[in-house]
């Protein structure tokens, strides 16, 4: 039994909600503002901008006015060279978000369509905001697109690139920090190469055993007749002076 009470619930609310949903924008009340009303105001305002000239455009351009208004003739006078003739007004829709108001108007050119844009302050229904942008079919999208995708993707490999580069040639930065410490090192004197010294000669050495029989034989030959001083004489050393 709960269970049908809150199915039937359910379906009441879900009715509700729907009907909610299709209300007609046309007969609603916008905080004092009829559609209707809506809708004359952004008639009149497209109508007096495509009324515009070109020297009333720069009179308007170079007088003081509020923000509002004067971005919107800017924007006219940038654009009103590449939509070509006016046809009509087309489609107008309002969006209502929070304390948002939106109506958007279809303006028809010849050569490309504009949407003028009013944004309320729900709260007053005062104009906060007045746009005018082009419309561009659904291939120009995509090409934009396109296009945009490429020139980021360009944008990052160029950056990716560079950062190689500049990776690459650090090996010829360190290189030429090193010759550069290389030069500022004094040069240090070259010493002379020792010149060789000439061999000496030596000195032939004789057998000892001879030198000390010429040397006996030549005291024994000085003393001749002297037995006193020969009896018993041995050589026991030689010590050669220098």
């Amino acid at each position: 039994m709960k269970k049908k009470i809150f199915l039937i619930v359910s379906l009441c609310m879900l009715v509700f909600g729907l009907s909610a949903c299709g209300e007609d924008p046309k007969k609603v009340d916008y905080n004092g503002v009829s559609y209707d009303e809506l809708k004359s105001n952004s008639e009149y305002l497209a109508s007096t901008i495509v009324a515009l000239k070109d020297d009333e455009i720069d009179n308007f351009v170079n007088q003081e006015m509020d923000s509002i208004t004067l971005n919107l003739v800017k924007k006219w006078k940038e654009l009103k060279g590449d939509v070509g003739d006016y046809v009509e007004l087309g489609e107008f829709s309002v969006d209502k978000s929070g304390k948002t108001l939106t109506t958007t108007h279809i303006m028809d050119f010849t050569e490309r369509d504009l949407t003028l844009t009013c944004v309320y302050n729900y709260l007053d229904m005062q104009v906060s905001d007045i746009t005018l942008d082009e419309n561009y079919s659904l291939g120009e999208k995509m090409q934009n697109a396109a296009m945009n995708t490429l020139m980021g993707l360009g944008t990052v490999f160029g950056i990716l690139i560079l950062i190689s580069i500049i990776i690459w040639s650090f090996k010829f930065i360190n290189a030429a920090q090193e010759r550069a410490k290389a030069a500022a090192k004094p040069v240090e004197e070259e010493k002379p190469a020792p010149v060789p010294q000439a061999p000496v000669a030596e000195e032939p050495v004789q057998d000892d055993l001879e030198l000390i029989a010429v040397i006996s034989a030549a005291v024994a030959a000085a003393a001749a007749g002297t037995p006193e001083v020969t009896d018993g004489f041995v050589v026991r050393s030689i010590r050669r002076r220098k």
